[in-house]
């Protein structure tokens, strides 16, 4: 495996915060996304490099890996094993009069030898590793994830067609099982690990499964009641306005939210709060009789 310096793919110094990176990454998707660049060969494999470079160091755990390992920080863990074990090796010799030693050029060979670099006659048999865990981010819209759909993605020159339950949250995680880094030497594939950004440009405010929805109502009707026509997210609903309603009111329309993840038919509620507005540029007739309506409270007080 050449190595791959993914700080200079994504143009960041290796001091770069989480932060950075994510400014990074997102500002180049965009620039060398294949949407943007139809049958541009040189944009499409740009991309790859991005995201793989993305998938890495967005992830603490991979990045300080590849710090340490560079190209070999995908088997980190048998890397630590193996040296351990050619140290101890090594010790054993050196109690039993071997005083020859071993330096990091040959434990450099012999973990080339153990990933299939030169295994020659004697030596131990490849092992089998699982491969590599990729991430990837899809961003949408609110609208996208009211109704379960199928979507396909492009991920490493390879098109996986996934369904998107209906109720996804912003920056959720699921996992797609085996559709990851190939395994070595026979072992299992890794597994892919979308986040969903979704983004909400409607009226309505998402908390989980429930919706909230600020309406405007006019004074004269939150005075003497009547009935409006409310929004939902899938459509128009009347609702009876009680007299003398006051600012700020709750109204919950059951049923009338979010999908539940993975509850197929079920819905959380939809909150509607009344905002109450002052009518304004009165008439010389209205100012009469808001007049005579205020002498008349304040008779009757």
């Amino acid at each position: 495996m050449a190595f791959i310096d993914y700080y200079k793919i994504l143009g960041i110094s290796k001091n770069a915060s989480d932060g950075d990176i994510k400014k990074a990454y997102r500002k180049l998707a965009r620039k060398y996304h294949p949407d943007l660049n139809p049958n541009d060969k040189v944009a499409e494999k740009k991309f790859k490099e991005i995201n793989e470079a993305n998938e890495v160091l967005s992830n603490p755990e991979n990045r300080k890996k590849y710090d340490e390992y560079g190209e070999h920080w995908v088997h980190a863990e048998d890397y630590k094993k193996a040296k351990q074990q050619q140290k101890r090796y090594a010790r054993q010799q050196t109690s039993q009069g071997d005083f020859g030693g071993y330096s990091d050029s040959d434990f450099s060979d012999f973990f080339s030898s153990m990933f299939g670099r030169g295994h020659t006659k004697g030596q131990r048999r490849q092992g089998q590793f699982r491969g590599q865990d990729f991430n990837a981010q899809l961003e949408l819209n609110i609208k996208d994830v009211y109704t379960s759909h199928k979507r396909t993605l492009t991920v490493n020159n390879k098109n996986i067609r996934i369904t998107i339950p209906a109720g996804v949250e912003n920056e959720q995680v699921i996992k797609i099982k085996g559709h990851g880094g190939k395994g070595i030497n026979g072992g299992p594939n890794g597994d892919l690990y979308i986040q969903f950004s979704i983004h909400n440009t409607t009226p309505f405010k998402r908390d989980g499964h429930n919706l909230y929805l600020s309406v405007d109502l006019d004074l004269y009707k939150a005075l003497l009641g009547g009935e409006i026509t409310v929004n939902t997210f899938d459509g128009k609903v009347k609702l009876t306005v009680k007299p003398e309603t006051q600012n700020g009111t709750k109204v919950k329309l059951k049923g009338k939210g979010f999908p539940k993840y993975k509850k197929e038919g079920q819905f959380g509620d939809l909150y509607v709060t009344y905002t109450i507005k002052t009518p304004k540029n009165l008439s010389a007739k209205e100012k009469e009789l808001f007049t005579e309506l205020s002498k008349l409270r304040a008779y009757e007080n």
